[in-house]
């Protein structure tokens, strides 16, 4: 999903009326109010709905995150380390929209709404994959991202209910997960299900 800059303003002026009012057109022209904005075009900033809000903010994460692995410049590092500081600064980005996002994920989790929440997850581990630098091919293409798919969605279950000091639990759980990351051969067999789900929204690599 490209965001335009406008999109992204709404967004973050949104964002603290989320926990309150959700993933609404009523959130939008809070949000809307606070920029000076008219709060009756709220309509036209996200026409689909509470979807493409969320839609939206995780492809703002994702946007986020990946400029700010960049800045950080990993490329010394070893992938698994490279991903848990990846994640590590996403889940510090997002910090404060800890209920904005609990609640994009009940949405998300509801049966009808199962395709968008793979087209979403599946574009937040390819970001992530993409941030440390990976090059794979072919199979390996997709049993890295299944397998991360399965990592990332552990960690942010977690992450929400962690109320360590700069959430050193969430960083001690995500190094027990990624330990799978170390061992794609080993671990094929467990990630087939949900390669099933999300390999539809990963084009194929050349």
């Amino acid at each position: 999903m490209k965001l335009e800059d406008e999109t992204r303003a709404v967004l973050d002026a949104m964002l603290p009326n989320v926990p309150f009012d959700g993933w609404t057109e009523k959130s939008v022209r809070a949000g809307l109010k606070s920029l000076g904005l008219p709060p009756d075009d709220a309509p036209l900033i996200f026409p689909g709905g509470t979807g493409e809000m969320i839609e939206a903010f995780c492809a703002l994460a994702d946007e986020r995150m990946e400029q700010a692995a960049v800045a950080a410049d990993l490329a010394a590092y070893r992938v698994p380390a490279r991903v848990k500081a990846i994640l590590a600064i996403r889940f510090e980005q997002n910090a404060e929209h800890r209920e904005a996002i609990r609640r994009a994920l009940a949405w998300l989790a509801l049966p009808q709404h199962s395709r968008r929440a793979a087209r979403t997850l599946a574009a937040t581990v390819d970001s992530i994959w993409h941030a440390a630098g990976d090059s794979s091919a072919d199979f390996s293409w997709y049993t890295k991202r299944g397998i991360l798919a399965a990592v990332y969605s552990a960690t942010l279950l977690f992450w929400l209910r962690d109320h360590s000091e700069s959430g050193e639990e969430t960083l001690l759980f995500l190094d027990r997960r990624l330990a799978m990351v170390g061992q794609i051969g080993k671990v094929r067999k467990t990630v087939g299900d949900r390669l099933g789900s999300l390999r539809g929204f990963w084009p194929r690599k050349a």
